[in-house]
């Protein structure tokens, strides 16, 4: 039988990151970062804060002040936005980052 994970060099089961991202519902860069997670086979847990200004103050005095979505946390630790996720996956550095 064929593994497509293998065929496709992706490798779910390596991830046990405990990922969390802040999003809207509509915004691009949201999905296109929960894309990126969810080819590497992340299972993360979202919150929605469309309209929410309680939950995006909360997110930005988590993320050091940034108030743009999406914010993603990996084990706790601000990675940033959508380009900061591409960028470290474009640097080799988010795999071994979702296998802590």
């Amino acid at each position: 039988m064929l593994n497509l994970n293998s065929l496709f060099h992706r490798h779910p089961e390596r991830v046990k990151a405990n990922v969390e991202i802040y999003t809207w519902q509509i915004c691009p860069y949201c999905i296109r970062a929960k894309l990126l997670l969810w080819w590497k086979g992340v299972k993360f847990t979202e919150y929605k804060i469309d309209g929410d200004e309680a939950a995006r103050a909360s997110m930005a005095e988590r993320a050091n002040g940034r108030r743009t979505v999406p914010q993603i946390f990996v084990n706790g630790q601000h990675i940033g936005g959508c380009d900061d996720l591409y960028e470290l996956d474009t640097q080799g550095q988010l795999d071994p980052l979702l296998a802590q």
